[in-house]
């Protein structure tokens, strides 16, 4: 009875106002479809404009292309092989920070990533969660790149927090001036771009959840974090302040990471990405920061007094426990034809191919092994577990020593060398194991080492041969390395693994 007197009521009061009630009814859903329509409409530009270009870096096209070989040619070849899973990279003007940023891509430069997770900070839009990109193109002087909306409606799904937000990246220069690095090291890859905004500690932890189960498994993945460090009026401060947080980011203190910047014992514009990344490498087994190289706009200006604003520029890399290899396809190419050209000219002028390699991942030194198949069968294989040569080196020696110096066949002829088919294997370095049950079959090479007997099988020869693991083991012991097939149960036995990246003319 209440409820339809109040219902009466309220319909008087709008005929007094002469609102008709059907027509308010309509008018409400017409401004609510208006509102939702108006965000999807943020959306609908396909291609993001970049807005920072002509004044964080050039505008146009082939200036900017220049200026970034220039300062990509200015830093030295990357520090450490491997699998870079985070990379941190600053944000300022190239003509500040550039520098700084080549020196980080440089450590990515035609690696086999698919995907670039870029996280940065909220400069111009206020609010406190975190922001995806769904969809579309982000724009650059250099060429477009595109969103992987896949991995961005996912990561959409996985948390009411985590919002389609087009605000935050209006105008958002954190994102963009990644952009022409990354289209200029990784030209293909697809990006996800995320913004954060003023976030709880519990928000971070969030977004590295969320990428932890998105990204776990996958070796084609990239996260990049984009910050700048101290911000303020004193040089002395400023460096000071800046190697007390790399300090904490090298030993990889998340949560000492954020409460410090809460309290202003650190600074850094984009901290809490930088927090996320932390924690997402830790949980995912990348724990050593390596790369790292820092200036501040004092020392770029040569303004170093008090009283001029100071910004600091960081950047660094974060891999995996262990220095593994990730060669490209382009670097697989080279290896392949280094081995091919090799045996050619061995068998042809009998003397090794003088080379010379510039491609600094080609320069590492590695073990490698060389193998010849010859109409599907074996016809030859020799390597080296450890190299103190350069890997192209290395892949040219063994080649050689595969066609010709495997005890187990004849020689390979020149006339032969057409028909035959050539696989590398590069070695990570050998790690010691105390239980069988850490060898994963078929990811793991296993040496064998027992007093001055030893033997090794390359991690493919489980796929190839389908043993199991006790097969695997008698057969290295009595066959590779001549011991008793129980060998491997033996304390004084020692086992080492390592895994190898494997690539043929396949």
């Amino acid at each position: 009875m209440l409820k339809t007197e109040c219902a009466n009521s309220a319909k008087r009061k709008l005929q007094e106002y002469g609102i008709d009630m059907p027509r308010l009814i309509k008018l409400i859903i017409i401004t609510i479809v208006f509102h939702f329509s108006t965000v999807n409409l943020a959306f609908a530009e396909k291609v993001v404009p970049h807005t920072a270009s002509g004044t964080f870096y050039p505008a146009a096209k082939r200036e900017l292309s220049l200026l970034v070989d220039k300062l990509m040619a200015q830093v030295e070849s990357p520090t450490f092989p491997g699998r870079v899973f985070v990379l941190v990279s600053p944000h300022a003007g190239y003509g500040y920070s550039g520098k700084i940023a080549a020196s980080a891509y440089a450590q990515i430069r035609n690696k086999p990533y698919n995907l670039v997770v870029i996280i940065g900070p909220s400069h111009y839009f206020a609010f406190n969660k975190i922001a995806v990109y769904p969809e579309g193109y982000f724009s650059t002087p250099l060429g477009n790149l595109k969103i992987d909306e896949r991995f961005a409606k996912a990561l959409l799904e996985s948390s009411p927090d985590i919002i389609a937000e087009p605000g935050a990246f209006q105008k958002e220069h954190s994102i963009e001036v990644q952009l022409p690095f990354l289209k200029k090291v990784l030209p293909d890859a697809m990006i996800v771009p995320v913004v954060m905004g003023d976030c709880t500690f519990v928000d971070c932890k969030l977004l590295a959840e969320s990428l932890k189960k998105l990204i776990e498994g996958r070796d084609d993945v990239l996260v990049i974090v984009s910050t700048d460090m101290y911000h303020g009026y004193d040089y002395e401060e400023a460096s000071r302040t800046d190697q007390a947080t790399i300090e904490v980011i090298k030993q990889m203190q998340a949560e000492e990471l954020y409460y410090g910047l809460r309290e202003g014992k650190y600074q850094m514009c984009g901290g809490f990405g930088m927090v996320s990344a932390l924690i997402l490498a830790k949980e995912l087994g990348h724990n050593k920061v390596k790369g790292v190289d820092y200036t501040n706009s004092a020392v770029v200006t040569g303004k170093k007094t008090k009283g001029n604003w100071t910004v600091g520029y960081f950047s660094c890399a974060i891999n995996n426990k262990e220095d593994t290899f990730m060669l490209s396809p382009s670097d697989q190419k080279r290896l392949l034809d280094i081995a091919r050209l090799a045996i050619s000219e061995y068998l042809l002028k009998g003397k090794k191919v003088d080379l010379k390699e510039e491609l600094s991942p080609l320069n590492v030194k590695t073990g490698a092994f060389v193998t010849l198949h010859e109409h599907g069968e074996l016809r030859g294989c020799i390597g080296n577990l450890t190299s103190d040569k350069p890997l192209y080196l290395t892949v040219r020696d063994m080649a050689i020593e595969a066609a010709v110096g495997d005890p187990r066949f004849p020689k390979l002829t020149e006339q032969e060398l057409k028909d035959v088919e050539l696989e590398i294997s590069v070695l990570s370095p050998l790690k010691k194991i105390d239980d069988v049950k850490e060898i994963e079959m078929g990811r793991d090479g296993v040496l064998i080492r027992k007093g001055f007997n030893s033997g090794v099988f390359l991690p493919q020869v489980a796929t190839e041969t389908g043993w199991d693991k006790e097969e695997f083991l008698s057969y290295l012991c009595q066959h590779k390395a001549g011991l008793a097939p129980d060998a491997w149960k033996d304390k004084q036995t020692d086992i080492y693994t390592f895994t190898a990246q494997v690539f043929s003319e396949k």
